[in-house]
């Protein structure tokens, strides 16, 4: 099922993003953000204005780009920034994207960092 495209992907670690550059990225459409916390949570403080919404139990199959499930708004090729409630699942998640072939993918950390940085919020 996972279809690792290059598991020697150059950020397997998946490194933090400073949440202003994450915003602005963003904004300028660069960057695709990512929440991957579940739909209780979404549905409790709303999600980062843009984002797509993936849990991380869903990871696999909406971002594997092999899986027909794969969402067509990613790219291996365009940059990746995920985040959660504190930033423990969105690092576990950016590293199984970078494993699948994700060429930038960052941690950005909670939502609130995303909020902090200026980022506006949608409820869902």
């Amino acid at each position: 099922m996972f279809g690792f495209l290059n598991p020697a992907s150059r950020n397997a670690g998946a490194g933090r993003i400073d949440p202003k550059d994450a915003v602005a990225r963003a904004a300028s459409g660069e960057l695709t953000v990512i929440d991957v916390r579940d739909i209780s949570e979404l549905k409790s403080s709303g999600k980062a204005k843009g984002a797509l919404h993936v849990p991380l139990m869903m990871l696999a199959t909406r971002c594997d780009p092999n899986s027909p499930e794969c969402l067509s708004a990613l790219s291996v090729e365009k940059p990746v920034a995920l985040y959660c409630a504190s930033g423990a699942r969105s690092q576990m998640a950016a590293g199984m994207l970078a494993k699948m072939g994700y060429a930038e993918v960052y941690n950005l950390g909670g939502l609130y960092d995303w909020h902090a940085a200026g980022g506006q919020i949608e409820r869902a």
